[in-house]
């Protein structure tokens, strides 16, 4: 069994953290209800015995928030939240001793106490952003089912190795990717796809680490090992996604460092400069300090970060993982959408599509050209033989001969049958029939006769549709297409999803030259992503201002060099990602305006002597809890659609 992990620790740390607030927030209330008690019942209380009866309140609300003061001191980082919030406050309480000052007790205790609820918003609230992604990829499980001489053994996943064989019960986790190799089961996807309906899993399919497996006893042979398996790369994915700051994120960790020292030296200011002309130095104080109390910018430090933290896990509850909040950033921008075609916009398998029959019936047809194929591994072959599905119908098949790049003869039920492309037929003087349809054509003749042709095809993912559906609805200008199939094929791709553009016949370093002539593109205004899933792919995702990788099926190369990883293989989810890219912009924008529009109002007035300590409380603490609140929208509300 594993040991626990760093992080369950930190959330200990954070729960226990978040109920010591609470506790300092209830004993400080009461302490300063019979605070108030005392001095209402005591009338004749001398002004220092006031201060010594409010200092019990005080300090029950403010002793950590004056170590982190004091720290911030030794570190040589004065200027945070903490040591502005404690010197407005302990002047406060001092200011009653000044000649001509009005005593600021309980407003100073009260300043603090409403501080460290802001602080207990701020932490519920990111408590919340952590429980959801924790939730989210608690998908790991601690042991694994290894069955080796004929008995089942719990190991630790990590010692997996590739090529071994698993058992996994009904209930249980998949530890590591691999492919089903006895049984059949149903499995729960939605920690790694976001897709609510389980998914079928049969004897040669792949099983995804992760999954949960609801059904039935499957076994199960290694192909990844735990670390380079799905779970795991999702994990470290997402881990570091907060590594990578947005714009937006670091706009405002530059703006604190130089509105932070400013407002305290006009605070200074404001303190001693006007007494020296018209004295009341004890009014000026008291403007001073609700003008610092104010100031502080832990509003737009904590919820624009929190925003971006709550897209990325919304993201990733959808089975979209962005890798940071930059490449949020970038997708809420995007204006152009550049598509690979095979296994991106397409299922990236061939299939027939279509019978054209001369002279015999489309079944028999489609059996002669199966058999004749059925030794063969080609993918051509491969689709033929699973449309006909019945290759065991004890149809006899001998003399079989490939003849290269035409096709393949043999003898099936004593009739020479030749299937294979308009060369063969051509070289045996045959007169075969033209198809104006994209995609490969397979020609069939039975004992020297023409007998008709297969249409075969990479057909469209039916998700394609919706994704470019979805695109168009939000304003995407530019859908194009690159891909290395020839022509009429890509034509009719293109034609059919009612794309923008396309480029046929490119090897990667043409897909990269095509990108980079969009990048420059003087008409473009926003960003540019490009979507793909293969090894190819990988230049031309690295190069994109966004480049988006299918996860599911998709190389390892392709999901590395991307920013963004669509777990389940749907391209509508594109749209999806965009939706929640700019509903996250769109609150971080909200928070930033709401916060300094606030400030700035109530920073004129403690100038002007208009704004009670009260007022200056809701433009620090209440703004904050505002716009946590607002950026914990992301966790639990939909996606807005522009």
């Amino acid at each position: 069994m594993r040991e626990e992990t760093e992080d369950k620790k930190e959330d200990k740390e954070d729960e226990m953290t978040t109920r010591q607030k609470l506790a300092q927030i209830i004993i400080s209330s009461i302490l300063l209800f019979a605070a108030f008690l005392i001095e209402r019942s005591n009338p004749g209380l001398k002004m220092w015995q006031k201060l010594l009866i409010y200092l019990f309140p005080y300090f029950a609300a403010a002793f950590d928030i004056l170590k982190e003061a004091l720290e911030g001191l030794l570190e040589k980082d004065p200027l945070n939240e903490d040591f502005l919030m404690c010197i407005a406050t302990i002047g406060a309480l001092l200011v009653g001793f000044v000649p001509g000052g009005s005593p600021q007790f309980p407003e100073a205790v009260f300043v603090m106490l409403f501080f460290q609820i802001g602080e207990l918003f701020e932490g519920i609230s990111e408590e919340k952003s952590t429980r959801s992604i924790s939730g989210l990829l608690d998908i790991r499980p601690d042991t694994a089912n290894l069955f080796k001489d004929g008995e089942v053994k719990i190991v630790d996943p990590e010692e997996l190795k590739c090529g071994d064989i698993i058992v996994i019960k009904p209930g249980e986790k998949v530890p590591v990717d691999g492919t089903v190799i006895e049984g059949s089961t149903s499995v729960n996807t939605v920690a790694i796809t976001g897709e609510s309906l389980p998914r079928k899993a049969l004897i040669g399919d792949q099983i995804l680490s992760g999954c949960v497996n609801l059904n039935g006893l499957v076994k199960v042979r290694v192909d990844k090992e735990f670390g380079e398996s799905t779970a795991s790369k999702i994990l470290d994915l997402v881990e570091n996604a907060g590594s990578l700051k947005s714009k937006s994120e670091k706009f405002i960790t530059r703006f604190a460092r130089i509105y932070t020292p400013l407002v305290v030296l006009a605070a200074l200011v404001l303190a001693f400069v006007p007494p020296l002309f018209v004295g009341n130095f004890a009014d000026w104080l008291l403007r001073a300090l609700t003008f610092l109390i104010v100031s502080c910018p832990c509003a737009l430090v904590v919820s624009v970060p929190l925003a971006f933290f709550g897209g990325i896990g919304k993201a990733s509850a959808e089975g979209i993982l962005v890798k940071g909040g930059n490449f949020l950033d970038l997708l809420a921008k995007t204006d152009t959408v550049v598509f690979d075609k095979t296994g991106t916009l397409t299922e990236g398998v061939f299939k027939v599509t279509d019978l054209h029959p001369d002279q015999i019936d489309k079944s028999e047809l489609l059996h002669l050209a199966a058999h004749v194929e059925r030794y063969s591994t080609h993918p051509i072959a491969l689709s033929l033989k699973q449309a006909y599905g019945n290759e065991n119908d004890g149809c006899y098949v001998s003399h079989v001969e490939e003849i290269a790049g035409k096709g393949v003869k043999a003898m099936v039920q004593g009739k020479e049958v030749c299937v294979g492309n308009s060369s063969l037929m051509e070289s045996l003087g045959i007169k075969w029939i033209g198809c104006s349809g994209s995609g490969t054509i397979v020609h069939v003749a039975v004992d020297g006769k023409y007998a008709g042709h297969i249409h075969i095809s990479d057909v469209e993912k039916k998700d394609s549709y919706e994704a470019v559906k979805k695109l168009k609805k939000l304003g995407i200008r530019n859908l194009v297409m690159l891909t290395g199939d020839r022509e009429d094929v890509a034509l009719s791709v293109a034609k059919d999803l009612d794309l923008d553009g396309y480029k046929a016949g490119l090897l990667p370093d043409g897909k990269v030259n095509e990108v980079e002539k969009l990048l420059h593109d003087k008409d473009r205004k926003g960003s540019l992503a490009f979507v793909g899933d293969g090894i190819n792919d990988a230049p031309v995702l690295a190069r994109a201002d966004v480049g988006i990788a299918m996860g599911a099926m998709g190389s390892d190369a392709a999901i590395e060099a991307a920013d963004v990883v669509l777990m389940d293989d749907k391209p509508s989810k594109i749209g999806d990602a965009i939706k929640i890219a700019r509903h996250t912009l769109r609150i971080a924008k909200e928070n930033i305006v709401l916060a300094l529009a606030v400030k700035f109002a109530i920073l004129i007035l403690a100038a002007l002597g208009l704004a009670p300590m009260f007022l200056a409380v809701f433009g620090d603490t209440g703004v904050l809890i505002i716009c946590v609140l607002n950026s914990a929208r992301l966790l639990t509300g939909r996606s807005e659609n522009n």
